[in-house]
């Protein structure tokens, strides 16, 4: 219903670049490690509905994604 998580196509790019550098001959030990920046909030209102829930208007506001 709610999901608060990592932009996976954020994390897709990020991959690619690292991928780019072991094939270049960096060796995977001088990689610096990276947690992702982005989150996305994304509520189904569908479910909660479903659900007989009410999500507050200033969730709803702050959500990227709301699936109806």
């Amino acid at each position: 219903m709610i999901s608060y998580a990592h932009s996976l196509p954020g994390l897709f790019k990020r991959a690619a670049v690292f991928v780019d550098r072991i094939f270049r001959g960096a060796k995977q030990a001088d990689i610096p490690v990276e947690q992702p920046t982005a989150f996305l909030l994304r509520i189904n209102i569908k479910t909660a509905k479903a659900l007989g829930l009410t999500i507050p208007t200033a969730i709803l506001a702050r959500a990227d994604e709301v699936i109806e």
